[in-house]
């Protein structure tokens, strides 16, 4: 009777949030397992009540509890809460028993980091309880024994047949017996080490990847693996021009579409023990976890990067600095080998949240990372989030505090693409634009929570799909009178010889079936000598990033038009006026930008709506064309976003951003809370990149989240692809 009058008074006690002293509450525990279910049961009345439980996830919606909803903050903002010899790090919260690797048990760490038995924790939810048995928090991931059968209401976790069944590190972290790692080391030494001078210890890379002159020709893996050829086409405006008529600004449209994956499957690009099917990675990511980031935020960004760690494969290396009033190096550029990839869940589940926000200290530290590194992958780029104001300023000697140069704080020689994502309403657009723009990398707008993890997936699917390296357009006039008007290539760096004659396009870098548009402006002259006119010779070289050789397209691309003496009626390339029209709303775009950074709201939204109706007029609009409704739709929510300076502030200013930043690079970025169907054009959206996406939304387990990154459809770059 006594028993059953303290479960009552237990009972009572979490309706009125009381305290409940975590000793006393031991010492009323059972001390025999007679029942079960009633052991379980004030197990998770203990657990929920002791003292060292820092939840990193939402509290159940009852309302009923009081406990606070941040981690405590630290002095430093990356050091571990402390907890006592009986905390939850250490004791399974349902048998009450110690947790410790190496005795044949194997533990299931939850997205709101708390640890249990697996087999204690399979057996609490399998009867559809998704709550935290110690935090309260509602679980999106459940971990599974039985078959998926035996879940409720019919659910199950959604297994594609090429991903292994155990292989879910985002919800499962495996103990791995390694000489590298300690399992009982205490993970908060990372964060107090001394940091060396040079970050010259990154891991030495996987030789076997290594391709040298000897091998090339030697190893039938690599010919196997070997991309294919990049794809050039070229469209003229029109096909023929009468030969008494000049015409000025005529344009040539160069589409370029980088070779399919080896094998031609993108998912075999993504599975760690396929080898040599892309170029490997250096990766490096750039957290915040100023004190904005308390609670949910830093809680969805574990488990993220949990996802990034769990495709990167043991070529690829990652190294994490973390940020908030000041920076620091978790761990040097390490292989994604089991133990690597051990030892960087680790880390990244022990942040806290406190502190300020310095961007510019993290991004110093991660260009130092890059720079210093004594092994090269092929890949490399940085991650960078934030969700908001930097606080870093510049003094000079006049006293006065001067905006950060980004450009500064970059890595020196090749340049390493910095993709920045700006998460919440809070956020640095412009700097965060900035920093991604300067060093060819793109900006993307996490508006709401749930889609962090969807964004870093359609990033990672680019980046574990390089292609192409160091892609390089030549052109040059065939014609003796003719010359080169403009070029149009966004932001890729362009050149034009002094004559007009010859002109070059850097595209950079593609992920597999990445598509790059380009238009050339030439100056057409009267030619009544000829039927056929040759305008253009266009030639592509670039690395394949594999075998690192040079490759030359055998054969020029040549643009010719014919020369009748009359013609009928005109028809406009399709291709070519679909392509001005992506152009057209992009300076519309960059226009109204300007105006609403200048206050004049009402110009914005007046010039983004002059475009919308021009578009609208268009032979593509008319003819049905996808992109022209996209970029219609697209034009449209700007416009809502203006509406005034309140909600240009909050998110306007970051829409737009990442919507020039997609379109100056013709490269897919997250924007928006991706819930409607105007949130974005994803014409750019390459299959890998969609893959990867998938993989993201199916790796829940229950209820998908309410907001995702938008799933796109992909809108061919010409009729002929449909």
């Amino acid at each position: 009777m006594g028993s059953k009058w303290r479960k009552a008074k237990l009972a009572l006690g979490m309706n009125m949030c009381l305290y409940v002293p975590h000793q006393k509450l031991e010492d009323s525990l059972p001390s025999s397992s007679s029942s079960s279910a009633s052991s379980t049961s004030i197990a998770n009345v203990a657990s929920r009540f002791s003292t060292d439980a820092v939840p990193l996830s939402p509290v159940s919606p009852s309302g009923n509890d009081c406990r606070p909803t941040t981690p405590t903050p630290s002095s430093s903002g990356f050091r571990v809460s402390k907890s006592s010899p009986k905390s939850s790090k250490r004791t399974c919260s349902i048998c009450l028993t110690a947790m410790k690797p190496g005795q044949g048990h194997a533990i299931f760490t939850a997205e709101c980091s708390h640890s249990f038995h697996f087999h204690c924790i399979t057996s609490n939810v399998k009867h559809g309880n998704q709550i935290c048995p110690v935090c309260r928090g509602k679980w999106k991931e459940i971990p599974f024994q039985s078959p998926a059968s035996d879940l409720p209401n019919g659910r199950s976790r959604i297994n594609p047949a090429d991903w292994p069944r155990d292989d879910a590190w985002t919800t499962v972290v495996r103990q791995l017996p390694s000489p590298r790692l300690d399992p009982t080391r205490q993970i908060s030494s990372l964060f107090h080490t001394s940091e060396p001078g040079t970050f010259d210890d990154d891991e030495v890379l996987d030789l076997q990847h290594e391709t040298t002159e000897e091998n090339v020709f030697a190893n039938d893996a690599t010919k196997n693996n070997s991309i294919g050829a990049i794809e050039v086409k070229t469209y003229p405006e029109v096909s023929a021009i009468p030969r008494a008529t000049c015409h000025n600004n005529f344009a040539i449209l160069i589409h370029l579409k980088a070779p399919r994956p080896s094998g031609g499957r993108s998912e075999t690009m993504f599975s760690p023990t396929t080898q040599n099917s892309r170029a490997p990675v250096d990766l490096v990511t750039v957290l915040d976890v100023s004190g904005s980031m308390a609670g949910t935020k830093i809680a969805l960004l574990k488990r993220a990067m949990g996802f990034v760690i769990q495709h990167l494969g043991p070529s690829d290396r990652l190294s994490v600095i973390a940020f908030s009033s000041t920076a620091r190096r978790l761990f040097p550029l390490r292989r994604m080998t089991e133990t690597g990839r051990q030892e960087a869940l680790q880390a990244v589940n022990s942040l806290t949240s406190n502190g300020g926000t310095n961007i510019a200290e993290g991004l110093r530290k991660a260009a130092k990372v890059i720079g210093d590194r004594k092994w090269k992958n092929p890949v490399g780029s940085i991650i960078l989030l934030s969700d908001g104001q930097d606080t870093y300023t510049v003094t000079s000697p006049s006293g006065a505090h001067s905006r950060t140069d980004y450009r500064s704080l970059l890595p020196e020689g090749p340049c390493i693409p910095v993709h920045a994502f700006g998460f919440g309403a809070d956020h640095d657009a412009s700097s965060m634009h900035s920093i991604s723009d300067i060093s060819g990398g793109t900006f993307s707008f996490i508006e709401a929570e749930g889609v962090i993890q969807d964004a870093f997936a359609q990033c990672i699917g680019g980046l574990l799909s390089v292609v192409v390296q160091e892609a390089c357009l030549k052109f040059q006039c065939t014609h003796p009178n003719l010359v080169i008007n403009s070029i149009k290539a966004g932001s890729y760096r362009t050149s034009m010889a002094a004559d007009a004659k010859t002109g070059s396009i850097d595209a950079g870098d593609l992920y597999a079936e990445e598509e790059r548009d380009f238009l050339v402006t030439v100056n057409v002259p009267i030619d009544e000598s000829c039927d056929e006119m040759s305008l253009l010779e266009v030639q592509c070289i670039y690395r394949d990033p594999i075998s690192k050789e040079i490759v030359s397209l055998e054969e020029a691309n040549e643009v010719k038009i014919q020369r009748p003496t009359i013609i009928g009626q005109t028809v406009v390339s399709m291709e070519v006026d679909r392509q001005r029209n992506r152009l057209r709303a992009a300076e519309a775009m960059a226009e109204a930008r300007s105006a609403a950074e200048h206050g004049d709201l009402t110009a914005a939204v007046s010039l983004l709506e002059s475009c919308r109706r021009a578009l609208s007029e268009t032979i593509s609009a008319q003819a049905g064309d996808r992109l022209c409704i996209a970029l219609c739709a697209e034009l449209k929510e700007m416009q809502d976003r203006m509406a005034n300076r309140r909600v240009y502030e909050s998110s306007g200013r970051a829409y737009v951003l990442s919507g020039l930043s997609s379109h100056s690079w013709q490269r897919a970025t997250a924007r928006g809370d991706s819930t409607n169907s105007t949130s974005l054009v994803q014409a750019y959206q390459t299959p890998t990149m969609t893959d990867m996406v998938t993989r993201s939304q199916t790796m829940f387990f229950g209820n998908p989240p309410q907001r995702k990154l938008r799933q796109t459809q992909s809108f061919p770059a010409h009729p002929e692809a449909r």
